[in-house]
């Protein structure tokens, strides 16, 4: 079993910046790809940002040149450096990974908890 443990959410004003981390832990052998999904209220749980193993990243449109996706792979944490933040990014957070774990192979998906930033215009 792999678990995922967000922080950095938070309320914050139109313009300003968050960091959100993320930290798995448990079983595993090797995570493939980490990244970052929100889910705002009444809509769809969207991808917001990716990161593979090797560093290659992927951004939702909207998201592109405010937000950078960053890993330490020592760690198993990736980061979310959110800058010019505007009241539509306000939005839970979810953090995922996918993974291979000792004993039961894999790679699944896993996903934290969920962290809220809130950006007030």
């Amino acid at each position: 079993q792999v678990q995922l443990v967000e922080s950095g959410g938070g309320l914050v004003q139109a313009g300003g910046s968050l960091r959100l981390s993320c930290t798995a832990s448990g079983s595993i052998f090797s995570i493939n790809y980490m990244g970052w999904h929100r889910q705002a209220p009444g809509k769809q749980r969207e991808l917001v940002a990716s990161i593979t193993s090797g560093g290659s990243t992927n951004y939702a449109d909207s998201v592109k040149g405010r937000f950078t996706i960053s890993r330490d792979n020592a760690k198993n944490t990736v980061y979310l450096q959110m800058n010019s933040l505007k009241p539509e990014d306000t939005a839970v957070y979810y953090c995922n990974a996918n993974a291979y774990t000792w004993g039961t192979g894999g790679p699944y998906n896993y996903w934290g908890q969920g962290t809220q930033v809130t950006v007030s215009s």
